[in-house]
């Protein structure tokens, strides 16, 4: 009996990935130096995308390997016959070839996309092995098939690039294809919701304390929008407050006060907000609003809690939220000791968690 349910169940798996197209889809690619993923562009190589779907999920690429590179251009891999850690270097590149027509379109090779591999000077002899773009490849655009575009990590694409290599662009070393998994698009954190089901309450666990902030969609729902998602997938956390102002505000969460600037895999869904500014709401002591700069639509991820009253900026700045516990921590900030209006330690975001 638990035998037939086990099957019923994979059966129903099965279907349930077939039922989902590839704009639904999302292929990871994990190496002996990290992982990165990327999505599917199946308008413009549907067949492409279809193959290195069924391929992936069969296991083809797994304990192949990435054998080109060219520093900080792009970086080769998918040939089957790498497989063979004794495969002669002579035939790296040789395999998976000739397997499939060409499907070109006006995709650019970009930085990150990913491509299909051929034969040098004999089109649609398409096959199995791919790159991806570091830096843009102009020169490709029209005569590769392009299928897809990195989401995530392409910060080990870089660093695979970058592994010695011999003026053919053969590694030294192959980087190894621990295993290609095709999993279900990662959709961006609250995108859908509705006002009320935004009605959270962020914890802002800090350096000097925690800060408990409820959101207001009422106010700027589109600002709320971004700030829960930046929360919820841990964007915030290791960011700083870069800026103190007594009396006035203190302001953080800015990607580039992470350790060594460090990327996210949330930067994707980092984007410009139109300003929500609204006469009726006050910018008084504990209200939490967006900065920008002089451009009214330019708030991205700094934002400031108000550690006094400031009615110059009522209508002029975002405000989404409020602090409705940790006010001892707003005192604290007061009491810091400044370099101009730079904090002379560092008061870090150690985490943001959506209650």
């Amino acid at each position: 009996m638990r035998s037939l349910v086990l099957l019923c169940l994979a059966v129903a798996l099965r279907a349930q990935e077939r039922a989902q197209g590839p704009s639904d889809l999302e292929a990871v690619v994990k190496t002996e130096m990290g992982t990165f993923r990327f999505e599917f562009a199946a308008d413009k190589a549907p067949k492409h995308v279809e193959q290195f779907v069924k391929r992936a999920r069969a296991g083809y690429y797994d304990g192949s390997a990435f054998h080109r590179v060219v520093a900080n251009g792009i970086v080769q891999g998918g040939d089957p016959l790498l497989k063979n850690p004794k495969t002669p270097k002579a035939l790296w590149g040789t395999g998976g070839l000739n397997l499939m027509p060409g499907e070109y379109s006006d995709m650019k090779h970009e930085r990150g996309v990913v491509s299909t591999v051929r034969i040098p000077d004999k089109p649609d002899s398409d096959g199995s092995q791919f790159f991806v773009c570091v830096y843009p490849q102009p020169p490709l655009d029209g005569k590769f098939s392009a299928f897809g575009r990195v989401t995530e990590g392409m910060e080990v694409v870089e660093q695979i690039s970058k592994v010695p290599a011999g003026a053919n662009g053969f590694t030294d070393k192959p980087v190894r294809i621990v295993s290609v998994t095709i999993e279900k698009k990662k959709v961006q954190p609250f995108l859908t919701a509705t006002p009320d089901e935004m009605k959270k309450v962020v914890a802002l666990k800090t350096t000097l304390g925690t800060v408990r902030i409820q959101m207001e969609p009422d106010w700027a729902p589109n600002h709320v929008r971004n700030f829960l998602m930046l929360a919820s997938t841990g964007w915030y956390n290791g960011t700083a407050f870069h800026r103190v102002v007594k009396g006035f505000v203190a302001q953080g969460g800015m990607g580039d006060t992470r350790p060594g600037g460090a990327i996210h895999p949330a930067d994707k869904w980092v984007h410009s907000l139109k300003g929500e500014f609204r006469g009726d709401v006050k910018h008084t002591r504990g209200i939490v609003s967006m900065a920008r700069t002089d451009d009214p639509d330019s708030a991205t991820t700094s934002f400031f809690l108000m550690l006094g009253d400031a009615p110059h900026l009522d209508s002029r700045y975002s405000a989404f939220g409020r602090v409705i516990g940790g006010l001892e921590v707003l005192d604290a900030f007061e009491k810091e000791e400044l370099d101009g209006e730079s904090p002379k330690r560092r008061i870090e975001i150690l985490e943001a968690v959506v209650e």
